[in-house]
């Protein structure tokens, strides 16, 4: 009997690769036609109002609704949901270096530090209070927090939010993204903040380093730079965040099955986490090449853009649209609760 297994066993490691490939040509399709449109967006308006990353969400999500994919597609699908993108937070880890910290005085940190945790929490709390669930939550209070997209995304497979979450959260993010990088400047002219502040500013609530770097232009070069550093820490927040996630996560699941036996390391913290450490701790002992880094940011990015094609593949929009107003409240609540903290944070620094 065993004999008669073994092959049996051999053979199914190629034919899983062969099961996925239909799905994950399907993302990568979905994908491509993501980065098509964002670059009709570039020639049309002289930028892209929505980044690929979103439009990856919106076009697959539109082909769910009309057409939805048979058990031929879904371990594919299935795969570019999460292993896709547990790849793609692993290689984020190369964009952020630890001399990051050495820029900005101890204080500064610490109080980015203080900034994110009391930011997840007030927006976990509010998420809550208009009735999300406690995942859906835990990813807006994520994305304000961090780093919009790309915390979500990392943080979605550690609490097991599935397809309409992510894609809900992600939708109604990416939307006052935009609204922020434009919005911001006036505010900062009305408060008469100087270039330092607003850089600080704008690196303590934008989303993502690009929308930084577009809300901190009309401030000048300066303001540039200072809200990109600032950006970058709250970066380096997402890996002690999602670790203590994955904590949190794994102790609750072992008291759901009431297991005596305390769980390993690698049941608690999952891989890509420690990849994502670990490819910080690579590049800042310059142990990665620095012609490389921008290959692996690349990478990085395409593979958040496929998997976010199959998080939309996964999507009922029907599902989406019910959470809508719920979900929209609770984003611009959590934001507004991040830039309050924001320039009382800026003030005590003495920017």
């Amino acid at each position: 009997m065993s004999v008669a297994a073994a092959p049996v066993a051999a053979s199914a490691r190629p034919v899983r690769g062969w099961r996925i490939a239909p799905g994950l040509a399907l993302c990568a399709a979905v994908a491509a036609a993501a980065y098509a449109l964002a670059a009709w967006e570039q020639r049309l308006f002289g930028h892209p109002w929505l980044e690929p990353l979103v439009l990856a969400i919106l076009l697959g999500a539109a082909a769910r609704n009309v057409w939805s994919p048979g058990a031929r597609w879904t371990p594919g699908v299935e795969f570019g949901a999460k292993t896709v993108l547990e790849i793609a937070v692993v290689l984020l880890g190369a964009s952020v270096s630890a001399a990051t910290l050495s820029s900005l005085g101890v204080f500064v940190v610490v109080g980015i530090f203080l900034l994110v945790v009391v930011g997840i929490v007030v927006g976990f709390g509010l998420g809550r209070a208009l009735g999300l669930t406690p995942r859906m939550a835990l990813l807006v209070a994520c994305g304000n927090a961090i780093c919009g997209n790309s915390a979500i995304a990392a943080v979605a497979p550690v609490i097991d939010a599935d397809g309409d979450e992510v894609a809900a959260s992600i939708a109604f993010t990416a939307v006052l993204g935009v609204i922020v990088v434009l919005s911001l400047p006036l505010l900062g002219v009305l408060l008469q903040m100087s270039t330092l502040q607003f850089g600080a500013l704008a690196g303590l609530t934008v989303y993502a380093v690009p929308q930084v770097l577009a809300a901190a232009a009309p401030f000048g070069p300066a303001a540039a730079q200072t809200g990109t550093v600032v950006k970058l820490v709250r970066v380096l927040m997402l890996g002690p965040v999602v670790f203590a996630l994955s904590l949190v996560a794994g102790r609750r699941g072992q008291e759901s099955k009431s297991q005596a036996r305390a769980p390993g390391l690698h049941r608690l913290v999952p891989w890509f986490i420690v990849g994502f450490l670990v490819m910080i701790g690579l590049r800042s002992l310059d142990l990665i090449p620095q012609a490389a880094l921008p290959w692996l940011a690349s990478a990085s990015g395409l593979l958040t853009v496929v998997a976010m094609a199959a998080l939309g593949l996964q999507t009922d929009i029907r599902a989406v649209a019910r959470a809508g107003g719920r979900v929209a409240a609770a984003v611009v609540l959590s934001l507004a609760a991040l830039l309050a903290l924001a320039l009382l944070l800026i003030r005590l620094m003495g920017l």
